[in-house]
């Protein structure tokens, strides 16, 4: 029975482990997967920088909880830029497939100030969030700028 258990666990494993690209049944699924990811991202994202800039009221509770989708949200999409996608939309450049390890880069910044935005959230101070949101914007214009076309 342990040794069923056991190999019941590792199989489990493996299927998590695999790829996120390997999910997609074809390139137009990864598309539509990254954007959706993004999307998401950005209206959560978008209601944080409503607080920052002061077109609505700073809520911390609501900061904190779209500061956690972000930070979810911006470990997803990177898994929808495998290959074949490159021919399908116009809005990523073709730089994000031979620039890899700089799109990367840009891949794992992004995580990173997301982190850092929902540990300035978590403070429930308007300041600290105001300057991770400032920070997470520009990390977001920079990729933006080198890999998108739009």
């Amino acid at each position: 029975m342990k040794s069923i258990a056991s190999f019941a666990l590792a199989a489990a494993v493996c299927a998590f482990a695999a790829p996120a690209s390997a999910q997609f049944a074809k390139p137009e699924d990864a598309v539509k997967y990254r954007q959706s990811a993004l999307f998401v991202m950005a209206q959560h994202f978008g209601r944080i920088g409503a607080m920052a800039n002061g077109r609505v009221p700073y809520d911390a509770k609501a900061a904190v909880d779209n500061a956690e989708v972000v930070a979810d949200m911006a470990k997803l999409p990177w898994a929808g830029f495998g290959a074949g996608t490159d021919k399908i939309s116009k809005a990523a450049k073709p730089e994000i497939w031979t620039e890899q390890a700089k799109f990367k880069e840009h891949n794992e910044k992004l995580v990173g100030e997301t982190a850092k935005l929902l540990a300035a959230a978590k403070t429930n101070n308007l300041d600290n969030l105001k300057s991770a949101f400032g920070a997470t914007a520009g990390t977001c214009k920079a990729c933006h700028d080198a890999f998108r076309n739009i």
